[in-house]
């Protein structure tokens, strides 16, 4: 008997960078300045409860360097700007064979909706912000700085859905 698959979390790979831009068809988002490119992937089981305390981590994480060059300012402390692509091949299964799976990554529909709601969490704190076009093919054009690149994910901050009622005090 095979144990039961583990359902993987709210997935965010953040990268700094020094510019960025998203296009797709026969559009694009204005160039941004510094701040962070996130590619912002659900899974199956997320919900509307993770994505404030989601938002909260992104928004305060301390990647930016301060004056003594220490990794110690956030994207508020800095006042920089955000950009938010939705990106289901966060949640690509790569373990079987040589075709990618997706089993874990949530229906487009309702993909869709809570990747709505995160960006207007975001855009309530952030002035600068680009966003991706869901459902869409992308080309992400950014310049990493740093490199400082990380995957934050619901599960293992302690805030999914499944961890609300009983959160995690020893982290």
């Amino acid at each position: 008997m095979q144990p039961p698959k583990r359902a993987t979390p709210l997935r965010i790979l953040l990268q700094r960078v020094s510019e960025a831009q998203v296009r797709w068809e026969e559009d694009q988002t204005p160039m941004m300045g510094a701040g962070l490119m996130c590619l912002v992937g659900f899974r199956d089981g997320d919900s509307v409860e993770s994505l404030e305390p989601m938002a909260e981590k992104l928004l305060n994480l301390r990647v930016f360097e301060d004056d003594a060059g220490r990794m110690n300012l956030s994207l508020l402390d800095k006042g920089l700007s955000l950009a938010l692509v939705p990106q289901f091949t966060l949640y690509a299964d790569c373990r079987k064979g040589r075709r990618p799976g997706f089993s874990d990554a949530l229906a487009p529909e309702a993909a869709s909706g809570l990747f709505d709601h995160f960006t207007r969490i975001c855009g309530q704190r952030i002035q600068a912000m680009i966003l991706g076009r869901f459902g869409t093919d992308m080309q992400v054009h950014l310049i990493n700085d740093g490199p400082v690149t990380m995957m934050l994910d619901s599960d293992s901050l302690g805030i999914s859905p499944r961890n609300h009622a009983a959160p995690n005090h020893g982290s």
